[in-house]
């Protein structure tokens, strides 16, 4: 069975409630916009040796690459909710998230500075 998807509806209105106060939104929404934003990456930049992961919200496999069958993949990026998100809308960069230990990343390909941010991304995934 696939995987539901978040419509851009539904996920755009997560995002904005996210980015506006994140400690004040709700739990939902907070959810809402990580796993959109996980789900715009993934489709973005498809492939299985990257693993995104925001605990407790999801985790996302991404870019093209040699990838993983069993176990803890070579390449991971670990994060929390609120810095994916500021990640993924493009109010923190890749590097100010990792020099400020925000940011867990593993493996020679565990950089998402050229898949960041991904909201930009929406006319070009959605082919609109």
């Amino acid at each position: 069975m696939a995987k539901a998807r978040i419509d851009d509806t539904s996920g755009i209105a997560a995002v904005h409630a996210a980015t506006a106060d994140f400690d004040s939104a709700s739990r939902d929404a907070r959810a809402t916009a990580v796993r959109y934003l996980l789900q715009l990456l993934a489709d973005a930049a498809p492939g299985n040796s990257v693993e995104v992961r925001v605990p407790p919200f999801g985790a996302v496999q991404c870019i093209e690459g040699p990838g993983h069958t069993r176990g803890t993949p070579p390449n991971v990026v670990e994060t929390d909710a609120h810095t994916w998100v500021e990640l993924a809308t493009g109010a923190l960069s890749w590097a100010d998230g990792v020099a400020a230990a925000r940011i867990r990343a593993s493996g020679s390909r565990a950089d998402l500075t050229t898949h960041l941010p991904v909201l930009d991304r929406i006319p070009t995934i959605r082919g609109k």
